[in-house]
């Protein structure tokens, strides 16, 4: 409470630009609020205050301290409307990023839902597979999936995504059906462009391998290859998220299936803060809710 009212004190005094404005609006004496100062700026160790009879100013360290007081101050007052209204609200903007097809299907309509759940939220959608410097940015969120490379940004992770071998049912009629790795080269494989190979795990051992895959045909698109598959046109490693629904409704089959590799994680990626805005937290909330359902993918895929 007393580390409260510090800041509060503190807020008031910066914003109204005296000790005895700040009290008037707090309801206390001068001195009461010059003493709170005091123990904000020793309990801190820094001078946030430079004070004389004349005039009143912020120091550097004062400047920075006022703008994450105004913002939690903020956020709390924000959160206790929300709870006196029966709910808990998002306002203001988001900036998120995702991978161009994964994040058609499953960022965008969460991004609509959460928006019709928050009518005060206003956000900006970047679908792109290029990887998005979140800082230069101005990100607030980028959602990202596989192996995520060392960096300052913070990571949650959301759930997680298998690939899996398909082909449709034709095709295997036609060609057989591959029972290892090995027999991949008798079979049409549709190639993702600059692609090193296809990862299985050996189901005895457990050892993960990489097989290189050639085949007639190669695209940079894997919608492409997705299409090309359900055309009965070859084998394809697609990710679970894209082909959930064709295996559901028969269209495509998986093989191969004992020699899966181990699922990738789908994460939530946003640059290093102490307190993340409550709309950015309600939105990881909600993706991480709805990747972590086991029946997500099958059903909306």
């Amino acid at each position: 409470m007393d580390a409260f009212k510090q800041m509060t004190s503190f807020v008031a005094t910066a914003t109204q630009g005296s000790l005895s404005a700040a009290a008037r609006s707090e309801g206390v004496t001068p001195a009461i609020i010059g003493r709170r100062l005091d123990a904000l700026e020793a309990r801190l160790g820094v001078r946030l205050v430079q004070r004389t009879t004349r005039r009143l100013s912020l120091t550097s360290e004062g400047l920075a301290f006022l703008e994450d007081c105004q913002r939690i101050l903020g956020e709390l007052a924000s959160a206790e409307a929300a709870v006196s209204l029966g709910s808990i609200r998002a306002s203001g903007h988001l900036k998120i990023s995702a991978p161009a097809g994964f994040g058609r299907r499953h960022v965008a309509p969460l991004v609509g839902e959460f928006m019709e759940a928050n009518p005060g939220l206003t956000v900006h959608l970047d679908l792109t597979d290029r990887l998005v410097d979140l800082l230069k940015e101005g990100v607030d969120c980028a959602v990202r999936i596989g192996e995520l490379a060392d960096s300052s940004l913070v990571s949650v992770r959301l759930g997680e995504m298998r690939r899996v071998l398909v082909a449709s049912p034709a095709y295997l009629v036609r060609h057989g059906v591959p029972h290892s790795p090995a027999d991949l080269a008798a079979h049409r494989c549709l190639v993702l462009g600059q692609q090193r190979g296809w990862q299985f795990r050996h189901p005895e051992t457990g050892q993960a391998a990489v097989t290189k895959i050639d085949g007639p045909f190669e695209c940079n698109d894997g919608a492409v290859l997705h299409e090309w598959a359900l055309k009965g046109r070859g084998l394809a490693w697609r990710s679970l998220w894209e082909v959930g629904a064709d295996l559901r409704e028969g269209r495509l089959a998986t093989v191969l299936d004992a020699w899966q590799a181990s699922p990738m994680g789908i994460y939530a990626i946003f640059p290093e803060r102490r307190h993340l805005p409550l709309r950015l937290r309600l939105f990881i909330d909600l993706l991480k809710t709805r990747y972590g359902r086991p029946t997500y993918w099958e059903q909306t895929a």
